[in-house]
């Protein structure tokens, strides 16, 4: 057989193979299943502990209406997912301006006193009735996506940008992050410019950029904490609690004191007495103390590893994309930031940094942040499978049909020269 007819037949063969193959991709991968448990696992640990964190040692109706209203922020924040998940990267990125332009009107009524709820001093909530809204948590995703999407709209600058871009991403960034700072939540801000910090990185921004912004900054971040007492107030703590445990802030010595009374086992799902009146926001900020103290050591640290295989697999899946693309770039932001809000908490529970009030996605009661949390994970989902072996093995099916043809006619054109 000569060599036109083997290339011939070695078409054919491709051609009928990749009706199976395409149908091989579109299925769920083993990593993408343990993706989801993972998830799976981390959401029944906070129903777990939001149950367990409003018990009290007399029964009260508030305790099983906080667990219904969990219930219905995870449905929500679930059927939010599932609707993103089916969604086509090409989706994003046009809707990454409109969810960013919502964000900011939001951002502007919570600013409003016809529209702000104020909670010890600070006005970071919209009401509705018996619900509320917290428009800075959209912003955690819906600021990066956009700095995002305007990257890759001009994606051949991207190793090159010109003032332009610079100027866009100073709009893009400081005006959310400048409203949020007028709540006032400074650590959200930081939050926030991390995330569009890290897509800079990703899409090649030129590093010494980052020096000279990063040296710009410290000014500013310095008359924000003397601007703002309770900021210096948590740095002194901070300090305080290495250097003078006694004289540290009242929350941090609970939490290092529930993390303590759990030792290795912890004392029983159910049975902490940190919760009853000691600890404070024992179902939101500081619920990683209170699965210190129920589950001990080896229930933080089983969090931990949950959070890092989130991380491991969530990066193996974006590994079938194509490298420094929009879905690769936007997935590993999305997933990034949010280990990066439970690594932040734990370290707050656990006095490393300090303290600052952060939830743990998941773990900690608040609807948005479940819901955003949630959220996130299904756009997450949708940049994994939007170039899922589908689009590549469409593309080679064409580019073998071609070759099918070429080698059709020279197959034709031997046999006559024969």
């Amino acid at each position: 057989m000569n060599p036109q007819t083997t290339s011939v037949m070695k078409a054919i063969t491709v051609q009928h193979e990749d009706p199976i193959s395409l149908q091989r991709a579109s299925t769920v991968q083993p990593v993408d299943q343990l993706f989801l448990a993972m998830i799976a696992m981390l959401i029944a640990v906070g129903v777990l502990f939001v149950d367990s964190s409003s018990m009290t040692s007399a029964s009260r109706p508030e305790e099983s209406i906080q667990l219904s209203k969990h219930l219905i922020f995870l449905g929500i924040g679930l059927a939010a997912g599932l609707v993103a998940a089916s969604l086509p990267e090409r989706f994003w990125i046009w809707l990454a301006p409109v969810i960013y332009l919502a964000t900011i009107a939001l951002l502007v009524m919570v600013l409003l006193p016809a529209f702000g709820h104020r909670v010890n001093g600070a006005q970071r909530w919209i009401r509705f009735g018996s619900w509320s809204l917290q428009p800075s948590e959209i912003a955690k995703l819906s600021v990066p996506m956009m700095v995002c999407a305007y990257r890759f709209r001009y994606r051949d600058r991207l190793s090159s940008p010109k003032l332009v871009d610079f100027v866009s991403i100073v709009l893009i960034g400081g005006l959310p992050v400048s409203l949020i700072i007028l709540e006032p939540d400074l650590g959200t801000s930081l939050f926030i410019c991390c995330g569009i910090v890290l897509v800079l990185f990703l899409t090649g921004w030129p590093k010494w950029h980052f020096l000279v912004a990063g040296l710009m900054c410290v000014p500013m971040i310095v008359g924000l904490i003397i601007l703002h007492p309770y900021q210096l107030a948590r740095i002194k703590g901070f300090i305080q609690t290495w250097t003078n445990p006694t004289e540290a802030p009242y929350q941090v010595r609970q939490s290092l004191t529930s993390l303590g009374v759990g030792g290795l086992s912890g004392t029983g799902l159910g049975r902490g007495w940190q919760k009853l009146s000691f600890l404070p926001e024992a179902d939101t900020d500081f619920v990683f103390a209170a699965v210190g103290e129920e589950l001990g050591l080896l229930g933080t640290l089983g969090v931990v590893v949950l959070w890092c295989g989130l991380y491991s697999t969530g990066h193996r899946m974006l590994s079938r994309s194509t490298a420094c693309s929009f879905r690769v770039v936007a997935g590993t932001t999305i997933l990034t930031l949010l280990i990066f809000q439970a690594a932040i908490n734990v370290a707050v529970v656990t006095a490393m940094v300090p303290p600052k009030g952060i939830s743990h996605p998941f773990l900690s009661y608040g609807g948005s942040n479940l819901v955003m949390s949630l959220f996130s994970l299904g756009v997450f989902w949708s940049l994994t499978r939007s170039e899922s072996g589908a689009e590549i093995l469409h593309r080679s099916v064409e580019d073998q049909n071609e070759l099918f043809e070429e080698n059709s006619s020279e197959a034709i054109e031997v046999t006559a020269d024969g």
